[in-house]
């Protein structure tokens, strides 16, 4: 007697990578379709008598050496865009990190001392509405050269939001922590890392989420005025100046996908370090 031997079953196509795509499909398609018409709208604008900007097509023709090649160097500020951006991001890197430091002490400071606040918030305010570009002049004119006037601007720029929220974040600490610390006898050391830092970390990755953003403009600002560093931001001026309009729009999309990503890793960052119950 023979047995008909049983066929082993295909493997399915769906696999993982396929599920997570299905999932993701609803939040990828409405984004892909906004994008697709923004592009459409602005070729048909472009191709209209008398206008006078590039169209997308028009931009990916005149830049496609940048786009193919971003890692040349021939010296000087004559780089890739890669190398331009990185630049630029050097100079945020450092200059948030020493905002956040300084902001988050004196947030700190002011919010657990009412004296204190009550001398300084006004100085803060005027401070914190001053536009990145009207500190320029005044960082040239004190520091005398480009680099460190740039990283002034970036840091002047990005520490009030941190400065502010954590001083909000350390009054608004429920004063029934505080009563319990009171009993419990914390020591400053404990209340400091139990108590006062695990609730004001909410506000203060609000603040270091904004200040992200901010730093990011205000060294696109810097360094346009900045003749003579290498930087996305004089890149647009080079470029604007010798009439390059497709790569300073080519740098501008650059600009917008650096400053998305920093976003959305101040998010990622939030959410790994935050306790579930405070996101």
């Amino acid at each position: 007697m023979t047995v008909a031997q049983r066929r082993p079953a295909s493997p399915k196509f769906d696999n993982g990578f396929l599920s997570q795509l299905q999932k993701q499909f609803p939040n990828i398609v409405p984004p892909a379709l906004a994008i697709l018409i923004f592009l459409v709208l602005w070729q048909l604008f472009a191709w209209t008598p008398g206008a006078t900007l590039p169209g997308p097509i028009q931009v990916i023709r005149d830049t496609w050496i940048l786009i193919l090649y971003p890692f040349y160097d021939k010296g000087g500020i004559d780089k890739g865009l890669f190398w331009q951006i990185l630049a630029s991001l050097q100079r945020v890197a450092i200059s948030y990190i020493l905002a956040a430091v300084v902001g988050i002490g004196l947030g700190i400071l002011i919010g657990i001392n009412q004296t204190m606040s009550k001398a300084l918030d006004p100085i803060f305010q005027l401070l914190r509405t001053v536009p990145p570009l009207a500190w320029v002049p005044i960082s040239l004119a004190a520091l005398r050269q480009n680099e460190p006037a740039a990283l002034f601007v970036i840091f002047i720029t990005a520490i009030w939001p941190i400065l502010i929220n954590t001083a909000v974040g350390v009054t608004q600490i429920p004063q029934d922590y505080n009563n319990v610390a009171k009993v419990l006898q914390l020591s400053r050391k404990e209340y400091f890392t139990n108590i006062l830092i695990p609730a004001a970390l909410p506000y203060i990755f609000t603040g270091l989420r904004i200040a992200i953003g901010l730093a990011w403009l205000a060294i696109i600002a810097a360094e346009i005025v900045m003749s003579g560093i290498v930087g996305i931001g004089f890149f647009i001026w080079d470029a604007y100046q010798n009439n390059n309009v497709s790569e300073v729009i080519l740098a501008l999309v650059y600009i917008g996908i650096v400053g998305l990503l920093l976003d959305k890793f101040m998010a990622w960052l939030q959410n790994l370090i935050l306790p579930a119950e405070q996101k």
